[in-house]
């Protein structure tokens, strides 16, 4: 059985889709990109856009009773594949060992113009 998951704690959908869907053990939370979900302004540069990106996501675990101990799979795409190193420093703040499995892509393009965007499935 599918339960939708919403949330003011992170940007709201922009199109025909849900924040995440719930499974039961499981929960598959869509992209987030650096939207802030109280002014729906998007900060500039990869460091703040970064942080915004997985404060969104961090949004999104809560809502759940979760939080980043929870996530099992990140798929991490980038404007640019040269801002890696900068991304993966500050994604390291976030997470803690043992570290989810993860991809990361760089893009042609992302919504809104943004420079990142966090996808990330979870086990409840």
């Amino acid at each position: 059985m599918k339960k939708v998951v919403e949330t003011k704690k992170a940007p709201g959908a922009i199109g025909p889709y849900s924040q995440g869907i719930d499974i039961g053990n499981l929960i598959f939370f869509s992209g987030q990109i650096p939207l802030n979900p109280e002014t729906g302004e998007m900060p500039e540069g990869i460091e703040a856009q970064t942080k915004q990106a997985l404060e969104n996501v961090k949004g999104l675990l809560e809502s759940q009773g979760l939080d980043f101990s929870h996530v099992v799979k990140t798929t991490v795409f980038l404007d640019n594949m040269d801002d890696f190193n900068t991304v993966n420093s500050i994604y390291a703040q976030y997470f803690v060992e043992p570290y989810p499995a993860r991809s990361a892509v760089e893009v042609g393009r992302l919504p809104k113009g943004a420079l990142i965007e966090v996808e990330i499935i979870a086990c409840k």
